[in-house]
């Protein structure tokens, strides 16, 4: 009940009703990632946007989304080794606010799926809460608590080691080689499929491929 309050509060201040779609919740999954500058949602800026739908338990890489925003500060020297996206790939790049009501449109009221998602949506909401009044108010899951989840309840004293690498190996998922954030949503996507979709049998320790 608090969250159907919370979820109401927060469409009262939906500037654009247009995007009144994201309070639609429906049965699609969405699983994106972010690139930025850096690591501090008050401070710096996000380079792109990848996502990627699922739809009966199967990962649409037909139907990706991708985009790169322009960004008015300078990129992390650490970050451009890590996502690979330098000033001069972004010259191309659409206006952030254009690139995020895309993305918006993309999402409508679909679960979102992430790693440390967390992050990610602080990102978003930085950028949509001082034009539309809002925050994402779609349902989200994190999978590296699933991921806790199962493990710990099949290894109770683990000291669980939450890497994204770490998961991937687990989960007997390859890496795809290319670190962008379309690349690793969709990597994310299968996380989240392996995990949702495997049956543990906790009770007598079952070991599955992960």
């Amino acid at each position: 009940m608090f969250e159907q309050m919370k979820k109401k509060r927060n469409l009262s201040k939906l500037k654009d009703k247009s995007f009144s779609t994201l309070f639609e919740q429906n049965d699609e999954i969405v699983v994106f990632d972010t690139e930025t500058t850096g690591l501090n949602p008050k401070e710096d800026e996000i380079l792109s946007i990848g996502a990627v739908k699922i739809k009966d338990n199967k990962i649409l890489t037909s139907h990706t989304f991708e985009v790169y925003l322009k960004n008015f500060g300078a990129i992390d020297a650490k970050s451009i080794t890590i996502h690979g996206i330098r000033p001069c790939d972004l010259e191309n790049a659409k206006e952030p606010l254009e690139g995020i009501k895309e993305f918006l449109n993309y999402i409508k009221g679909a679960t979102l799926v992430g790693y440390y998602l967390e992050f990610d949506v602080a990102m978003i909401n930085k950028y949509i809460k001082p034009v539309l009044g809002i925050t994402l108010p779609n349902k989200m899951v994190e999978v590296s608590e699933i991921y806790f989840d199962k493990t710990i309840a099949m290894i109770p004293q683990a000291n669980i080691d939450l890497r994204f690498d770490t998961i991937l190996k687990k989960c007997n998922i390859p890496q795809m080689g290319v670190h962008n954030a379309v690349n690793d949503a969709i990597m994310t996507a299968m996380i989240y499929l392996k995990l949702t979709q495997e049956k543990i049998d906790v009770k007598n320790r079952k070991k599955t491929d992960f």
